[in-house]
């Protein structure tokens, strides 16, 4: 989607055929726009995502396994679409627009609304760091309690693509001056954020401030050295090596239990 794009490649994904066909109708009648295919469930929406790519997603909140959240949660880390949500429900809706989602679409679907939300999606072509900003929003709606832990997300910068990371893969972040670099077990990305708000974001039991410079997911530390009474080595299951500061050193080591 751009100002030289002329037409947007759209996902229907929604478990009740008659809400698809519906979509599909409206869809077709609407210039500037083609269905790049259908997914059925959740995990289908993920594959077709995955293999199609397409420029906006029409997503049905209510499906059985994976639901609409779900999907945002697990989506590639390279496949960033546009979100529309599409629900039935208001309280679901509000919830996901509150987030950040672009649009929201109530069932029945009426085409002028449908119009407006593909408007609003084709004004967002390349700006890639907002899309994928709102995704990383609309991955920490809290799930309900049946559906096990929700799948934490991170935007990270590589070139001029934009990757929604998941958090449980993120072994460091590292502050150079102004930068501030995530680091993953292959390669790292730059934040979009200050270290400042990624600390009070994620400070707790998984990852801890080691020094100014440096906050360290503790499932990723493979061994802590001591370099004098009262400064530590933390070596990460990358085999990268981060200075634990003399301030908070003795933090550290309780809270590794060394």
């Amino acid at each position: 989607m751009s100002t030289a794009l002329e037409v947007i490649r759209t996902l229907i994904v929604d478990d009740e055929p008659i809400a698809r066909q519906v979509l599909r109708d409206e869809l077709c009648r609407i210039e500037g726009v083609t269905i790049a295919g259908e997914a059925v469930d959740g995990h289908d929406a993920l594959a077709k995502i995955e293999s199609l790519r397409p420029d906006v997603v029409l997503l049905d909140l209510q499906m059985p396994e994976l639901d609409g959240f779900d999907v945002i949660r697990c989506l590639p880390s390279d496949a960033l679409p546009v979100i529309i949500i599409v629900t039935a429900y208001d309280e679901h809706a509000i919830r996901a627009f509150e987030a950040g989602a672009l649009d929201y679409l109530l069932k029945p679907v009426a085409r002028e609304r449908l119009e407006k939300a593909l408007d609003r999606a084709r004004a967002l072509y390349g700006r890639k760091r907002e899309v994928a900003e709102t995704l990383e929003r609309l991955s920490e709606i809290p799930v309900a309690p049946s559906s096990g832990p929700r799948r934490r997300k991170i935007v990270g910068r590589s070139g001029e693509e934009y990757h929604l990371l998941d958090i449980d893969d993120v072994l460091a972040f590292q502050a150079e001056r102004e930068i501030v670099w995530i680091i993953t077990s292959g390669q790292r990305y730059m934040a979009t954020q200050p270290l400042h708000q990624i600390d009070a974001r994620l400070r707790g039991p998984i990852f801890q401030r080691v020094h100014r410079n440096a906050l360290v997911n503790v499932n990723h530390v493979r061994k802590m050295t001591p370099l004098t009474s009262q400064r530590w080595l933390l070596t990460l299951s990358n085999g990268q090596e981060l200075i634990v500061s003399k301030r908070l050193a003795r933090d550290v080591r309780e809270m590794l239990q060394w």
